[in-house]
Order: C-alpha cells, then structure tokens, then sequence
C-alpha cells in the first residue's frame, strides 16, 4: 500500500516512518504547515524535516508557501476552534494531493503527538477522505511518544517548543509567566526558622 504522510516536522516522523518502514508500507512524507509562526520558526521546522528526509532517504514533497494569512483568516474570531480549521486545512491538502498523485491513503504525524486532540484529528481525517474519496489510514503512534523523543535528541534534531501556532506559542509564554510567578511568590514568603524566638 503507498500512503500519503502528512509531516508536521521532523521529530514527529521518526516513530511514525519507523513504523510504515517496519511494516513495508511504501510512504511519501508531505511538508504542509501553514500554521506555524513566526516565519524563522517555519524555516527550522522545515529545514529540519528534509535533512531528517534527506538522510533517512524518504520520498517526500515540501509545500514552500508560508500560509500564515491564509491560516488566520480561518480562525480569526473564532480562536477556540482554532485547532479544527488548522487540521481541516493540513489533512484536506493531504487527501487532495494523495489522491491526485494516486496513492491508496493518507495519514498524518499528528497523531503521534500526545498533545493533540485525537479524536478531533480522526474527525476531520475522515472527513477529508470521504471529499476526496480516499481512504484515512489510522494509526495510533503514541505508543512511541517517548521512544521519538529519544530518537529525535540522539539525532539532536531541532525540537520545537510549542504545537506551532500564534496562540500556541502565546499560550507557552502565558504559562512560562505563570511558572515565574508562582516561583516567585513562593520565595517571596520565607517560613520561619524553627529554633527561633520569632517575637525577637
């Protein structure tokens, strides 16, 4: 079977590659992001997949075009939905090209991350195969979450810090704050010293 992968970057496709590599399942990997911001973040991410492709050998195609506006004008307003529009845009590009480039399936990185919405993902992947008439294959790759960690600093890959997306990186700096403050307040309050007169 020739699968099309959707790669959101290069430490998310080590298990899964691993896996369909494992299996015998002939696989091409498909670069298409256009939520990641800023720009210089889209740059690594996508440098890092094709070195990782580049030195694994894997067939793959890169989707160049930075499609930030195009990202925003989905979610705009609707920032809570913000996750369903950027899987709806990512797997329907996928569906559409493997079925024009006349693969028998697609399927995606994303599912091997631990941090995104799982069922959400399958929704909007069966979605996308029932428009473009191609199937969805599934699997489930976090069983190797911490297997593709490993991998990915033994490789010293260049590993990302937040899903991708203007709120997600707001959100990892929101909790950052979060943290230093709360460390903060915790130092602020020094506990008496037992063995003290505290009245002295």
């Amino acid at each position: 079977m020739s699968i099309l992968l959707h790669a959101c970057c290069g430490p998310c496709l080590l298990y899964p590659a691993g896996v369909l590599e494992g299996e015998g399942t002939d696989f091409t990997c498909y670069f298409y992001n256009p939520n990641i911001h800023p720009y210089r973040e889209f740059r690594k991410r996508l440098n890092t997949f094709q070195e990782l492709a580049d030195s694994r050998k894997y067939k793959y195609i890169i989707d160049r075009d930075y499609g930030l506006k195009m990202f925003l004008r989905r979610v705009v307003f609707k920032e809570d939905q913000r996750c369903k529009f950027c899987y709806q845009m990512r797997l329907a590009n996928t569906a559409k090209l493997a079925a024009e480039k006349g693969h028998r399936g697609f399927s995606t990185t994303l599912l091997y991350s631990t941090y995104q919405n799982h069922s959400l993902l399958r929704k909007e992947a069966a979605a996308a195969s029932a428009n473009h008439s191609i199937p969805f294959v599934y699997y489930d790759f976090r069983v190797g979450w911490q297997q593709g960690i490993d991998e990915s600093k033994e490789c010293n890959l260049y590993r990302q810090s937040y899903c991708g997306c203007l709120y997600s990186e707001q959100e990892r700096y929101d909790n950052r704050l979060k943290k230093q403050l709360k460390r903060k307040k915790k130092s602020d309050v020094q506990p008496p010293r037992s063995g003290h007169d505290q009245s002295k």
